[in-house]
């Protein structure tokens, strides 16, 4: 039997249907039977069971409920009904049966399937798992290739099987509930698994089938059964694997290290350290009465029995009468003990409080509680520090610190109390490993977001303070791997990680300027790595501006990162000072370009004598506003970002009898799923219709005469009526978002997605015409010229690749850009992109090489377009300006 028949086999047991095995030989329906039964583990079989039936109880083949029988293949089944019988042939490789096997999910399935041919076939698939990390159970397997089936070789087979069901069963103990009658929530369980693998609910049902077994139903009331239960390998793999440590670790070694303990004896007078002490049998107990007193008075207070809580940690080592009678070696070893028993308790409280299960509130629970009071009642720092070594030592283990939103937040506000207890005791080892260890924690959501827990730690004061920072970059000087490079580098890559934090932390761009700029004044930086620094800490600021919104800090208004606001300059406080955005740019280069330092440090200061200039602009600027408040209107229909636009041109809708009446029209779409369509000329009421089918972003649209296109996140691309406003078709093919679309003469649609695939589609028939172009990665933007049939297409893979589909061959790889390319526009023999990399280029089709490249933007350029009148091209970037490009 192959692999993809066991595989088979083993889902039909796991599904109770009813099981017929044939063989010549009755030694081995009795072995695969069994075999089959020790492979479920830990479920059971919990039916009939009859390894070998013979001619006489042929009948039986007909019972209703499920069963496992071996039967001799000499035998005739002619006179039996065999509807939903999964019949094996063991000698001739068949499975055959009437009703549907569901598959087990795929990434469950494709590690079922690759483990075990790495076990049976490891000579063949040895040089490719040489090549990749292969993990610890890779490893094992490839150490035992070249012996022959044996005891060890079982043993990985039932591991594999093993670590399968620790798979598919993640995360199953949080979802027991005894109230239930059937004891287990399954429809959460299953909810929590579409999250977890961005899959359906409707597309599990091997799933669904298997937690209605009585095997399963069988292993919950067994998992209830404390006894059975502390011996769980299933629940001890899981466990392990949280942990990052290998299957192996829940199984008993069979070479144990003997553990070897030094005692020292503090009741020898006169004994010095370094003394050797030799026992004739090991102490009972190595520490004093009043010792093991002190200890359990310490761990009554960490596991939550003691009622009384003592103040803090400092004041059990220092008071008392007993405490005084200690000697000072005895109170520094006492302290020790103290640190380590503290240590040790806040290292298993952080482990239960990240295995909380999704139906638990961390900030309600035990450990949260008893790790906030351990911070909190803690003078000197012990807890508040231990906390963050723990967390960073778990970092370091190979934790992938991926959280739920609860466990986000309750790890959040214990760091910011970690780091506010600390600023009181001025700790500052402490503050700078919980900056360090924030930056380093992330949390992922269903849709793969990433958040970080150091974006949330702005509110706290200490980051405002210059003394920090310097203490910072001294600590990051004197620990720097590297220090044989040259002095001025050094001196660079410590304040990129300090502008790293700042920007990470959210602290306002003209603050942590004036901060880098003094620390790098005093170390003698010159203007040239001056302005470097500069540019990277604007990038970064607008990169998560761009990202994660702007940070509101403690009464800090809002900075403007494009346009002005929309109220009258006459009416303004006095007090306030116009922004500056428009000139901040130029400014700072300017003043890093000289040499007088004073101009250099009040370079982002609002001067107070630029004020009469500034009012000499202001009657111009209010007029402008004036004017653009007056033409301006305020379409309201969507419920979340507008994430696609697209204007409904005449050239779109001209026919023979003339303009249509939908000339004019722009459609919208969101990351409220749906699609908008509007008539400006409608004063009040321009929302013509809402097209609803998308379930997720809406990111591209493009339309026809009568018909709209839109694709978006969710993988399809959806075809409307313009007229009647309902869903035609819906195509189906792309294996990622769809980033682009186009609709083309001939009923035919252009698509361009995530997956790296251009391809063409024709509606008419609702099928994919050709896959007409493939880049490397994921594909951002595109262009076609319908008249002539070139397709341009780029992305991630920094590449412009340019085909002529007519052809079916690809004319260029235009490479020039350094990062991802996130526009593109094509006018007759030119082609312009621009890039992650600040850069636009303008490209030749004709000989395929660059002709310009565009360089003056202070971030990445997202828009670029062609001007016919003027022959200039214009460009948009990050950095909030608009340049237009003029053709000399």
């Amino acid at each position: 039997m192959d692999v993809d028949k066991l595989i088979q086999l083993f889902t039909a047991v796991l599904l109770e249907r009813r099981i017929l095995l044939r063989s010549n030989k009755y030694t081995l329906l009795t072995l695969v039977s069994e075999a089959i039964c020790h492979l479920i583990y830990p479920i059971r079989w919990q039916h009939v069971y009859i390894p070998i039936i013979f001619s006489s109880g042929v009948d039986y083949i007909d019972a209703p409920t499920p069963y496992m029988m071996g039967l001799h293949s000499g035998v005739d089944t002619s006179t039996v009904t065999m509807d939903g019988v999964v019949v094996v042939d063991l000698e001739y490789n068949r499975i055959t049966t009437t009703e549907d096997i569901p598959p087990i999910p795929e990434s469950e399935h494709s590690f079922l399937r690759g483990e075990i041919l790495k076990l049976l076939q490891p000579n063949v698939v040895a040089i490719d798992y040489m090549k990749i990390n292969l993990g610890s159970m890779g490893d094992y397997s490839l150490r035992t290739a070249t012996k022959s089936w044996g005891q060890d070789h079982d043993f990985q087979l039932r591991l594999i099987f093993l670590r399968f069901f620790a798979q598919i069963m993640s995360g199953y103990r949080n979802f027991i509930d005894n109230a239930l009658p059937t004891g287990f929530n399954a429809q959460a369980f299953l909810k929590k698994r579409s999250r977890a693998t961005n899959q359906p609910v409707e597309s599990m049902l091997m799933i669904m089938q298997f937690i209605e077994t009585q095997g399963f139903l069988d292993y919950l009331e067994r998992c209830n059964n404390a006894e059975e239960f502390t011996n769980n390998l299933l629940d001890k793999l899981q466990d392990a694997t949280g942990r990052g440590q290998s299957p192996l670790a829940i199984f008993p070694s069979h070479v144990a290290d003997p553990e070897i303990i030094t005692i020292a004896d503090s009741e020898i007078e006169g004994s010095e350290p370094g003394n050797r002490h030799c026992y004739k049998s090991f102490p009972a107990n190595a520490r004093t009465e009043e010792q093991e007193e002190k200890r359990k008075s310490i761990l009554a207070l960490v596991g939550g029995a003691s009622k009384q809580v003592p103040s803090s940690p400092a004041v059990r080592i220092s008071g008392g009468p007993k405490a005084e009678s200690l000697s000072p070696r005895e109170r520094a070893a006492e302290r020790e003990r103290m640190v380590l028993d503290i240590k040790v308790k806040l290292q298993g409280l952080w482990l239960r409080l990240l295995r909380l299960g999704a139906t638990e509130d961390p900030l309600s629970s035990f450990e949260y509680g008893t790790i906030l009071a351990l911070i909190e009642s803690d003078a000197e720092g012990i807890g508040g520090s231990g906390f963050v070594e723990c967390i960073r030592e778990h970092i370091h283990s190979g934790w992938q610190c991926r959280l739920t939103d609860e466990q986000f937040i309750a790890v959040k506000e214990l760091l910011k109390t970690a780091i506010t207890l600390a600023s009181s005791r001025d700790d500052v080892s402490t503050i700078r490993d919980a900056l360090e260890v924030s930056a380093e924690m992330y949390r992922k959501d269903p849709n793969n977001v990433q958040d970080y827990v150091q974006r949330h730690l702005l509110s706290l004061s200490v980051w405002e303070e210059l003394r920090f920072w310097d203490g910072y970059f001294e600590y990051l000087m004197e620990n720097c791997s590297n220090k044989s490079t040259n002095y001025v580098t050094l001196v660079t890559a410590q304040l990129i990680v300090m502008a790293t934090h700042m920007a990470g932390l959210g602290l306002p761009d003209i603050d942590s300027w004036n901060m880098i700029e003094k620390i790098a004044e005093r170390n003698n930086l010159g203007y040239k790595q001056l302005i470097k620094l500069r540019a990277l800490l604007t990038h970064l600021q607008q990169l998560r501006v761009g990202y994660w919104g702007v940070p509101i800090g403690k009464g800090q208004p809002l900075p403007s990162y494009s346009m002005a606001s929309p109220r009258a300059l006459d009416i303004s406080d006095e007090s306030e000072q116009p922004a500056e955005a428009s000139v901040l740019g130029r400014s700072w280069v300017h003043s890093m370009f000289s040499r007088d330092r004073s101009l250099r440090a009040s370079s982002f200061n609002r001067a107070s004598d630029t004020k009469a200039g500034a009012t000499a602009g202001k009657t111009d600027l209010a007029a402008a506003q004036k004017k653009t408040q007056t033409n301006m209107r305020i379409l309201r229909g969507h419920t979340a970002a507008i994430t696609a636009l697209h204007c409904v041109t005449r050239k779109e809708v001209w026919d023979l009898v003339g303009d249509r009446e939908d000339a004019g029209f722009f459609i919208s779409g969101s990351t409220d799923c749906t699609v908008k369509v509007w008539d400006p000329s409608l004063r009040g009421s321009e929302l013509r219709a809402t097209l609803r089918g998308h379930t997720r972003t809406v990111r591209a649209i493009s339309s026809d005469r009568g018909k709209i296109v839109s694709g978006g996140d969710d993988q399809s691309v959806i075809v409307w009526d313009k007229q009647a406003f309902k869903l035609l078709e819906e195509l189906k093919g792309h294996d990622a978002p769809v980033t682009s679309v186009r609709m083309l003469s001939g009923e035919r649609v252009l698509t361009a997605s995530h997956d790296g695939t251009v391809k063409m589609w024709d509606v008419r028939t609702d099928t994919c015409v050709a896959t007409v172009g493939r880049c490397q990665s994921a594909v951002l933007c595109m262009e076609y010229d319908d008249s002539t049939g070139i397709l341009a297409a780029a992305g991630r893979d920094v590449l412009a690749h340019v085909w002529d589909i007519r052809s079916s061959k690809q004319m260029f790889k235009l490479q020039g850009h350094t990062k991802w390319i996130r526009s593109m526009r094509m006018t007759g023999e030119t082609i312009i992109t621009g890039s992650d990399d600040w850069t636009a280029r303008v490209w030749s089709l004709t000989r395929g090489t660059c002709d310009a490249v565009l360089a003056c933007h202070a971030g990445p350029i997202l828009c670029v377009e062609y001007s016919p009148s003027d022959k200039g091209i214009i460009t948009g970037s990050s950095d909030g300006l608009i340049r237009f490009w003029e053709n000399e």
